[in-house]
């Protein structure tokens, strides 16, 4: 799954908590993350002038409320794909936790059916 895919499977799985996600498609919408907030800081401090000391500007805070469920969906699908429960995100309020949630998105997913379902097919 390349970058462009990711993206418009997880905006299209927008809510869907149910399922798995291979680890292509949990790390290029990360990336896709990634990159958006540095266009949004930009925007935000080049074009429109707010100062990156500021605790909310605009556009960033806008493009992060947008992603806000996608991301914590595919972080539950991606944790369904390791045979682990999607409340395992709330991990997410810890130090540990983030930690371990690491090495659990980093772990192949499983390959045959878990209590989440068929492993993810790359088309």
């Amino acid at each position: 799954m390349d970058l462009a895919t990711s993206v418009k499977v997880c905006f299209k799985k927008y809510a869907t908590f149910e399922g798995r996600a291979q680890r292509s498609e949990f790390w290029y919408f990360y990336l896709f993350l990634l990159l958006l907030g540095i266009c949004t800081i930009i925007i935000d401090t080049g074009v429109l002038g707010h100062s990156i000391e500021e605790e909310y500007t605009p556009i960033n805070t806008l493009a992060s409320v947008i992603t806000l469920i996608p991301s914590f969906s595919v972080s539950a699908r991606r944790l369904h794909d390791v045979n682990r429960s999607g409340w395992w995100v709330l991990l997410y309020l810890t130090i540990i936790g983030i930690i371990l949630l690491i090495i659990w998105y980093a772990t192949e997913g499983e390959k045959k059916k878990n209590r989440f379902g068929r492993p993810v097919k790359i088309k």
